[in-house]
C-alpha cells in the first residue's frame, strides 16, 4: 500500500472514531432521563430518587461485566470487528428499551439498560486505544481523544435538551411511550453506523486480531492499576453532578427547564474538550488533569458552602429566571471533566505497548463507577442533593492525586513488544 493510500485510510478510520464517541455519549446520557421517567412511577419521592438512577447503574454495570471480555474480543478479533458487534448491541438495547414500554415492564427496561451498556462498553474499548495508536500516542494521542470528545459532549448536552423538551415540565404521568421518537432516532443512527462502518475499510493498528504472547499481566503495570481506579471515580462524577443537578433544580423550575441547564454542563465540556484537542499537543494530560482537578473541587465547595443562599439570573428559552448561583458553580464543572477521560486513559495506557488491547479492556471495566459512584450520590440525594457532592468531590480528590504522584510508570522493565 502506498503512503498516500495509507494516509488516507488512517484519515478514514480517524473519522468512524470520531462517529462512535458521538454515539458511546448518546447511549449513556440517555439513561438517565428515560430512567427518570420510571422512577417517577413510584409515589415515595426518595425511592423514586433512587429507582430513576436504577437504569443508569445497570447501563454501567455492563462495564464491569464486558470490560474484561471487550478486550479480550478486541485482541482476538482485531478493532472493526469488535465495533461492528457493538454497533448490533446497542440496536438490540434500544429496542428492548422500547419493548418496555410496549410491555410497561421496568424490569425490561433494566435489561435494556445493561445491552446498551454493553455496547458503549465495546464502543470505549475500540475508540480510545484505536485513536491513541493513531496518533503515536503521548500528546498527539491524547489530543485526536480530545476531538472525539468534542463530538462526544456535543451528543451528551443534546440529549438531556431533547429529552426534556419532548417531555416538558412534569413527569407526572409521562411514560416510556412518550419518549420513543428517541429510541427510534437511536435505533436508525445505530443502523446507519453499522452499514457504514462495516462497509468502510479501517486501519487495524499493527498485532491486531493477531494471536500475541503475553509474558506478564496488564495489572503488573502500576499506573494502570491506580488509573482504573481513576477512571472508576472520574466516570461518576462526570455523570453524577448533571443527574444529580436535574435532581436539584426539577422542584425549583421544572423538568424540562432543569434539563436545559444541565445541558450546559456538557456544552461546557465540548468547548473544555475543544480547548483541550487545541493544546493537547503541547500540555501534558498530566499537568491538564492537575489544573482541572484542583479547580473542580473549588467549584463543588462552592456550591455546597453557600447553598440557596446567593441567587443568579439566567436566561432559559429567551427567559430570565433566577436559580441558585450554586447550579451555575455546578455546571461549570463540565469545563473541568471534559479533558479527564482521555488525559486519564492516556496516562494509564502510556507505554505499554502489545498490552494496550487487554489494558484497555481492565480500563473499561472500571467505567462501572458511572453507576456506582453518582448511585451513591442519589442515596445522599435523597435527603440533600447539594450535601450529596461531597461524593464527586472526594472522587475528584483521588483524580489529583493519580495525576499527580500514581500516573508513573515505575514499570519500564517489562517488555511490551
Amino acid at each position: 500500500m502506498s503512503t498516500k493510500q495509507s494516509d488516507s485510510l488512517k484519515i478514514i478510520t480517524i473519522v468512524a472514531m470520531m462517529f462512535l464517541y458521538a454515539m458511546i455519549s448518546f447511549v449513556t446520557n440517555l439513561a438517565a432521563p428515560v430512567g427518570k421517567i420510571w422512577g417517577a412511577s413510584f409515589d415515595d419521592p426518595a425511592q423514586a430518587e433512587r429507582m430513576g438512577m436504577l437504569g443508569n447503574l445497570f447501563n454501567f454495570l455492563a462495564y464491569l461485566i464486558m470490560g474484561i471480555p471487550a478486550g479480550n474480543f478486541l485482541s482476538k478479533h482485531g478493532y472493526k470487528k469488535t465495533a461492528l458487534t457493538a454497533i448490533f448491541l446497542g440496536f438490540i438495547g434500544i429496542a428492548i428499551q422500547w419493548t418496555s414500554g410496549v410491555c410497561d415492564s421496568f424490569f425490561v427496561y433494566l435489561f435494556g439498560a445493561l445491552i446498551c451498556g454493553f455496547c458503549v462498553c465495546m464502543l470505549n474499548t475500540v475508540v480510545n486505544p484505536m485513536l491513541n495508536l493513531l496518533g503515536g500516542g503521548g500528546n498527539r494521542g491524547n489530543q485526536l481523544n480530545m476531538v472525539g470528545g468534542t463530538l462526544n459532549s456535543l451528543s451528551g448536552a443534546l440529549t438531556p435538551m431533547l429529552v426534556g423538551a419532548i417531555i416538558g415540565e412534569s413527569l407526572a404521568g409521562k411514560q416510556i411511550d412518550d419518549v420513543n421518537i428517541v429510541l427510534y432516532i437511536a435505533m436508525a443512527v445505530f443502523a446507519l453506523i453499522y452499514l457504514i462502518i462495516r462497509l468502510t475499510p479501517l486501519q487495524e493498528p499493527a498485532g491486531a486480531g493477531q494471536n500475541i504472547v503475553y509474558e506478564r499481566s496488564p495489572w503488573a503495570f502500576r499506573h494502570l492499576r491506580l488509573g482504573v481506579i481513576a477512571i472508576f471515580f472520574y466516570v461518576g462524577v462526570e455523570v453524577g453532578i448533571p443527574a444529580t443537578l436535574i435532581s436539584y433544580l426539577t422542584p425549583k423550575v421544572g423538568f424540562a427547564v432543569a434539563g436545559l441547564i444541565a445541558g450546559r454542563y456538557w456544552i461546557l465540556m465540548l468547548i473544555g474538550r475543544f480547548i483541550g484537542s487545541t493544546i493537547g499537543g503541547k500540555v501534558s494530560s498530566r499537568t491538564m488533569v492537575i489544573c482541572v482537578s484542583t479547580v473542580a473541587i473549588a467549584l463543588m465547595a462552592g456550591a455546597m458552602c453557600i447553598g440557596d443562599s446567593i441567587m443568579a439570573k439566567t436566561i432559559v428559552q429567551g427567559s430570565v429566571m433566577e436559580v441558585p448561583l450554586a447550579s451555575t458553580l455546578l455546571v461549570l464543572c463540565g469545563l473541568c471533566t471534559s479533558v479527564m477521560w482521555t488525559s486519564i486513559f492516556n496516562m494509564a495506557t502510556e507505554g505499554l505497548g502489545k498490552y494496550t488491547a487487554k489494558a484497555s479492556g481492565i480500563f473499561m471495566m472500571m467505567v462501572v463507577g458511572g453507576g456506582i459512584v453518582p448511585y451513591i450520590q442519589s442515596v445522599v440525594a435523597a435527603h440533600n442533593c447539594l450535601i450529596s457532592y461531597i461524593v464527586p468531590v472526594a472522587g475528584v480528590a483521588f483524580i489529583l492525586f493519580y495525576a499527580l504522584w500514581g500516573s508513573k510508570n515505575v514499570n519500564k522493565d517489562i517488555k511490551i513488544d
